[in-house]
């Protein structure tokens, strides 16, 4: 698979993000290299690589995550990723989160629901539309077998000592930018976690994608 050629504003913001490891600490980069691994690990074996992104509400940071793991495996070129996103509970997806990724370049349109909408999210003009609403970590719309579940807030991380039906159960943990809606930092809280979050996701698959190149 070639890479994809990402909307304009979209591919310059993830062009940037490829000189930003010196700004992932050691520890943090070990947590992101048991992830590197999963990956490499699935494709070496030539099996679908199923990733689901956990938080407690499925409306901030898991959503983040989900795109942002979509979109990097397909900047590297990386076949059969699949990704989901779902909480401890559901409640709906973030409008500030939207924003954030819109801002970032990514094309995201509501669609129906009111309580908890559903919006379809894309990174290129060529690719497929991603489905984002927010949902239980278990629900049927999401992988129910061999998957690796991502936990990233301690809260999940403690609700969910098992995670049924994974395969691997990694904790990658990430500050709720929530703590600054309704303030004037609000935009930028959330654009520094959209962007911490979208480092560390394209830090992890392209170590996983050098590895692959190095087999």
């Amino acid at each position: 698979m070639e890479n994809i050629k990402f909307y304009k504003k979209l591919q310059t913001y993830c062009e940037t993000l490829e000189n930003e490891a010196d700004l992932i600490s050691e520890e943090r980069k070990k947590q992101l290299a048991e992830l590197s691994d999963y990956i490499f690990e699935k494709k070496k074996a030539g099996e679908e690589v199923r990733l689901t992104v956990i938080c407690t509400h499925n409306s901030r940071r898991s959503h983040m995550g989900q795109l942002w793991l979509q979109a990097a495996a397909a900047y590297y070129g990386i076949e059969g990723v699949v990704t989901a996103s779902g909480g401890t509970e559901a409640t709906a997806f973030n409008p500030r989160a939207v924003a954030a990724l819109e801002r970032a370049g990514f094309d995201i349109a509501k669609g129906g629901g009111e309580d908890n909408p559903q919006y379809e999210a894309s990174y290129s003009s060529s690719s497929g539309k991603v489905l984002m609403f927010s949902k239980k970590h278990d629900d049927p719309f999401n992988p129910q077998s061999g998957f690796a579940a991502i936990l990233v807030c301690s809260e999940a991380d403690a609700a969910c000592p098992i995670v049924s039906g994974a395969a691997a159960r990694l904790a990658i943990p990430y500050e709720d930018p929530k703590h600054a809606d309704g303030t004037p930092s609000e935009g930028q809280a959330y654009d520094d976690s959209c962007r911490q979050i979208a480092r560390e996701m394209f830090y992890a698959v392209h170590f996983a994608k050098q590895k692959m190149e190095t087999e």
